[in-house]
């Protein structure tokens, strides 16, 4: 067993000591579509979300609020918390670069958002019948794109604070806006049409995950701009960390 491996198994532990966003990424976007989903209205086609129930139309924004509780709010304080105790400092002591550390926070983080939105897909389709993405190979690049892009400007928060609040509240600045835009507090269909494209070009990417998923497919300029948030973000993220 490698020092990685060792290292992600102990960070899983501690995380289920305090499992509050473990819980929250894997169940709480999949309880919000449960709760909706039994208002017939909401399981009834709406002129606003034309060929698809407003239900069907909800569940990409479920998936945006996945990624970015897990990329903007658990990454960024676990990983500030560990500069303000001391740990990432300590770690840079021992033959265990603190970088292993990250590496391993980011496994477990992600890790969690894959499982979030698998038992949302899962539980949306066999209860409420929400048929799957008919564009996947698109779903999934538009996925593994948006988190990344996400989780990069989670980690700038991270590089940039000396504490676990002063990230959380760093990390805010991106989180009220990414929620806003994709549609998690007000549906997008009923946001204006200047909001709607606005946010179609913002992280993690929600246009895309609904072209993809009514088949229509991503557009390629979607995802550069998705692309290009990821690198330049990680980059950014990177040049800014300090240990301690």
């Amino acid at each position: 067993m490698n020092t990685l491996t060792k290292i992600t198994i102990t960070e899983t532990k501690l995380a289920l000591r305090s499992p509050g966003f473990v819980i929250s990424g894997l169940v709480l976007p999949t309880a919000i579509t449960a709760v909706l989903g039994v208002i017939p209205g909401i399981r009834a086609e709406s002129e606003t979300t034309t060929g698809m129930r407003f239900l069907d139309a909800w569940v990409p924004s479920m998936i945006v609020l996945t990624i970015a509780m897990m990329g903007l709010q658990s990454i960024p304080g676990i990983i500030a918390s560990y500069r303000e105790q001391g740990i990432l400092r300590r770690f840079a002591t021992t033959p265990v670069h603190p970088a292993q550390l990250l590496v391993a926070q980011l496994i477990i983080n992600v890790a969690v958002t894959i499982g979030g939105v698998g038992i949302l897909l899962v539980a949306a389709d066999v209860v409420f019948d929400v048929p799957s993405p008919r564009d996947p190979l698109g779903f999934l690049l538009a996925f593994v794109l948006g988190t990344a892009a996400i989780f990069g400007l989670g980690l700038i928060a991270a590089s940039v604070a000396k504490t676990s609040r002063a990230a959380g509240g760093i990390a805010m600045i991106a989180y009220f806006p990414i929620m806003f835009l994709g549609g998690v507090w007000l549906p997008r269909p009923l946001l204006p049409e200047v909001i709607q494209n606005i946010g179609a070009y913002i992280p993690p990417g929600v246009k895309a995950l609904e072209d993809a998923w009514t088949g229509t497919g991503a557009q390629p300029l979607q995802l550069a701009v998705l692309a290009v948030f990821a690198v330049g973000s990680c980059a950014v993220a990177a040049k800014l960390f300090r240990w301690e």
